[in-house]
């Protein structure tokens, strides 16, 4: 193998693998690496169904993740088992899932994923790198020069040289070890943002959530065994008042201070009790001939498994809590099954299955855990509260320097130390490009969700859409500066410069801009 690259890019989630692919569509040989096994970060090894704005149908995204939401469905239509019902619709919803418009399964991601990258593995200018991580970086004066990978199967150890190094790991693991400047958790009032807590709190961060998939199946019982640390959730009680392992999560209205769950039905909006089972659903029974004999199948990242007791990482505990986040998971199918009041009147779900065919392992539970909030790269530019919120702006805000466009509302959960959560109206948002831009290091471009942004308004740049139009930018940056012998720094310092880079953008079907007259606050 050929150890020098023109991008070495950590970490293969959304935004890396759009990073490479943007980057490899303009000639450039990359090195892409995955501690899983699995690339494709939320959508596939977090188990995570894409989270879409509004409008997403019509406008809202760049022109790769509409083609990728056309192939979503271009595969159910052409599904051997497909009812013809559902052949002939334009739009439709493969899992039926409330929380996007094409909820689908993990391994058709996975599946479209490689499709997308494997013409280059073919012509070499692809290293794929799975089951690895990047161990360590030499950064000489202001570039990081070359990384240190290590091979988790074999134990192996690589040096590899690039010219561009682009992070994106969910938690924004290459930031420390490049001596990149960065934070973590609240920065207090730094910005004098409104909901931001008094002081710093570097280990304030949003939950994870280890996802499992589980199936249901009528009339039939599923044996488990009952989780270690089952005893132990079992017995934690909310800041808000109910049991952890209940149908109880935080609200949403400010009025009140718990929100009431059930398992099952049909989601409607402005539903007082919302249902959960189909909240993340990605199979839809219903939807194919009775011959599939095919079972619903969802993905639980719910409330209730929001993991709020520790960090996995800048910590010492990282093992202990992803472990914790696990069980909590587990111990909350475990209660679904055997103790949880049924919309029926009964006791216990026995119907439900741990799926891990579905996603890839032998515990039913995800590759990996869906990362909320990452460590976040200083920036020239910093996303605050008033840039986006509806409250401080009464018009749809814009950004001189947009490479992209995002929607989703300040949706912070309940974080790990002052367990503080709240929900915020915001204006659809454009990305822009000083958030893109180190500090202090000229070849090191974040390219997931450690963007420069706050911990306010971190989560609205975590959504599927979102994090791939910051990959591909972050691939398109790299390359774009490669060939006119630029740098990110240099580029941004000059408006004729930005506005160049965004011409290139919007040729290659990166949407910067919301149109005013079809969009309102969220």
């Amino acid at each position: 193998m050929n150890k020098t690259f023109d991008l070495i890019i950590a970490g293969g989630s959304i935004g890396g693998v759009l990073a490479a692919r943007a980057a490899l569509s303009t000639g450039k040989r990359v090195l892409l690496t995955e501690e899983t096994a699995w690339i494709g970060g939320q959508l596939t090894n977090q188990g995570v169904p894409s989270d879409e704005h509004i409008w997403i149908e019509s406008f809202g995204c760049t022109a790769t993740y509409r083609n990728y939401r056309n192939k979503v469905r271009d595969y159910y239509r052409n599904h051997p088992f497909i009812k013809d019902a559902v052949k002939s619709k334009e739009i439709f919803n493969p899992g039926s899932g409330w929380v996007s418009a094409i909820a689908h399964e993990p391994r058709l991601a996975l599946h479209l994923f490689h499709e997308m990258l494997l013409p280059y593995i073919t012509n070499q200018h692809l290293v794929l790198m799975t089951n690895a991580v990047v161990i360590d970086v030499v950064t000489e004066s202001n570039k990081v020069t070359s990384a240190t990978i290590l091979n988790l199967k074999t134990s192996e150890e690589i040096i590899v040289e690039g010219t561009y190094f682009l992070d994106a790991t969910d938690t924004g693991e290459l930031l420390p070890l490049s001596g990149a400047d960065y934070v973590t958790g609240s920065e207090g009032t730094l910005y004098n943002e409104p909901h931001a807590t008094a002081k710093q709190m570097p280990n304030d961060m949003q939950p994870i959530t280890w996802v499992a998939a589980v199936s249901y199946h009528e009339g039939e019982t599923h044996e488990m065994e009952k989780p270690e640390e089952y005893d132990y959730f079992k017995s934690l009680k909310t800041p808000y008042g109910s049991d952890l392992l209940s149908w109880y999560g935080p609200t949403l209205d400010p009025s009140s201070t718990k929100r009431l769950y059930k398992f099952g039905g049909t989601f409607k909006d402005g539903d007082k009790v919302p249902p959960l089972f189909t909240y993340r659903q990605i199979v839809d029974k219903n939807l194919f001939n009775p011959s599939y004999n095919v079972s619903d199948v969802t993905l639980i990242n719910w409330p209730q498994n929001d993991y709020v007791f520790g960090n996995i990482f800048n910590t010492d505990n990282d093992d202990h809590h992803k472990y914790m986040a696990k069980q909590l998971t587990l111990s909350l199918v475990y209660w679904l099954k055997t103790e949880a009041l049924r919309d029926d009147g009964g006791i216990g779900y026995p119907e439900l299955k741990l799926r891990g065919d579905i996603l890839g392992t032998d515990d039913g539970l995800a590759l990996a855990p869906y990362i909320r909030e990452s460590r976040r790269m200083k920036t020239r530019y910093i996303v605050k509260e008033q840039d986006i919120s509806a409250k401080t702006n009464k018009t749809l805000p814009k950004f001189w320097d947009s490479v992209g466009v995002g929607c989703y509302h300040i949706d912070l959960h309940m974080t790990t130390e002052s367990q503080s959560y709240f929900f915020e109206n915001t204006w659809p948002f454009e990305i822009p490009l000083g958030a893109f831009i180190s500090t202090n290091l000229e070849n090191l471009i974040p390219a997931c969700k450690n963007i420069g942004t706050t911990h306010i308004t971190n989560g609205c740049f975590r959504l599927h859409p979102v994090e791939w139009n910051i990959g591909e930018v972050a691939g398109y940056l790299a390359s774009y500066c490669i060939d006119h012998d630029l740098t990110p720094s240099t580029l941004y310092a000059d408006k004729n410069h930005v506005k160049a880079f965004q011409n290139y953008l919007d040729q290659k079907g990166i949407e910067r801009a919301w149109p005013r007259d079809k969009v309102h606050a969220i």
